[in-house]
């Protein structure tokens, strides 16, 4: 099963890539269960207005094009010079670009994908940035291939709800954090109790909602994998108009669906922070 699901994601967002490269945007194809984002022609209320015009300059066009977050990690998450930092699920680079001119030639910033297409987008993008303190890894974010103790900062944009075995993300999020660690990610959060049938409704409307978590259990998985201090800010909490002008054409009775969801999918931003090491005496050091 979770075999199959990855196989679906990666299939997905390698079209997505291809369609950048091929000079347009990422949405994914109609009926996708895989992508944030619209699967209509329909004006998207999860993924546009991310960026401002600022954010935006000096970045590749395609690595705008290919974004298909549901937030700006970036532009919440404290960074700073000379810190080392991971995007978790890292797409065509967008974040990652961001992210490295904050940390300055100082720092570094690895985006992890599985994707090829994605990936080789991604470093296409590095090169049309020149951006020199940058670094895509291909792997899975449910194994990061990185050691332990080795990260300032962890983001990540719309990605972890697309996993299917989301503790052991937190977990392997929790090991390659050095103590002291932020974890700053942008996901698509469940707000309250939805019924299955308007979960399995949702899916049409946006794929990554389907494996969203409820912020409650968000957070108290966070607490179980050891971080401390977690916490979710809500950044656009998709309102029925939202979803009355998403499924304009899509054949779905947008008025009943949208007041189904109104309040209760939220694009959020998740923080939390690994524990500082503490010294336990002379000769004893431990977290």
């Amino acid at each position: 099963m979770l075999t199959d699901l990855r196989s679906n994601v990666s299939k997905k967002y390698g079209e997505a890539a291809t369609r950048v490269m091929g000079g347009n945007t990422a949405s994914c194809s109609t009926g996708s269960s895989a992508c944030c984002g619209a699967t209509t022609e329909a004006w998207d209320p999860i993924t546009s207005d991310l960026y401002d015009e600022k954010q935006a300059a000096g970045i590749p066009a395609e690595a705008l094009l290919a974004s298909l977050g549901c937030g700006n990690p970036t532009a919440l998450a404290e960074l700073n010079a000379g810190e080392t930092v991971l995007d978790l699920g890292s797409g065509g680079g967008i974040d990652v670009l961001l992210s490295a001119k904050r940390v300055g030639p100082s720092g570094t910033v690895f985006g992890l994908d599985m994707t090829d297409e994605m990936l080789a987008l991604a470093n296409a993008n590095k090169e049309r940035a020149g951006a020199s303190n940058v670094e895509f890894l291909k792997g899975e974010i449910e194994k990061i291939p990185l050691p332990d103790n080795s990260i300032d900062v962890i983001i990540s944009n719309c990605v972890i709800n697309l996993s299917g075995d989301k503790r052991t993300v937190l977990s392997e999020a929790f090991r390659v954090l050095k103590p002291g660690g932020r974890f700053a990610v942008s996901d698509v959060v469940v707000r309250g109790d939805v019924p299955e049938a308007v979960k399995k409704n949702v899916e049409l409307w946006i794929g990554c909602v389907a494996g969203a978590l409820e912020e409650r259990d968000f957070l108290s998985m966070l607490k179980e994998v050891g971080f401390r201090n977690p916490s979710i800010e809500p950044t656009r909490v998709y309102r029925a108009e939202d979803a009355a002008a998403f499924l304009a054409g899509s054949g779905l009775d947008g008025k009943e669906f949208a007041s189904q969801i109104d309040g209760k999918f939220m694009g959020a931003f998740v923080r939390a922070t690994k524990p500082a090491a503490t010294c336990c005496g002379q000769d004893c050091c431990a977290s």
